[in-house]
């Protein structure tokens, strides 16, 4: 089992900045990615960004790219999510996932284990 808590999230002016946290404990040894996502208010849920735990890769869903970076601290077991040029739409509960099998996929279901979400609120 692997325990994820995610922290950072807030209340922040359109154009402002967010930094995501999310610290996994428990069997850590076997993580292969992380991922964060999205549910926006009305809306299901949705792909943020995800990262090679065990690389340099990253993948972000067009609607980020460029704004958000995500990085990761393997020591620390905690990854990371830069939120930047923040928009309303942006608005969402996020949450962190982690994957135990090899790749870092975009998919909800390809992941084993999920935090309970932090609230990202911008305000025009």
């Amino acid at each position: 089992q692997v325990q994820l808590v995610e922290s950072g999230g807030g209340l922040v002016q359109a154009g402002g900045s967010l930094r995501l946290s999310c610290a996994a404990s428990g069997r850590t040894g076997n993580l292969y990615a992380m991922g964060w996502f999205r549910r926006p208010p009305g809306k299901d849920r949705e792909f943020v960004a995800t990262i090679d735990w065990r690389g340099d890769s990253t993948y972000y869903a067009d609607s980020v790219k460029g704004r958000f970076t995500m990085s990761r601290d393997n020591a620390k077991n905690t990854g990371y999510l830069q939120m930047s040029s923040l928009k309303t739409e942006d608005t969402a509960v996020y949450y962190c996932a982690v994957r135990s099998r090899f790749g870092y996929p975009i998919t909800t279901h390809a992941y084993d284990y999920w935090g309970q979400g932090t609230q990202v609120t911008v305000s025009s």
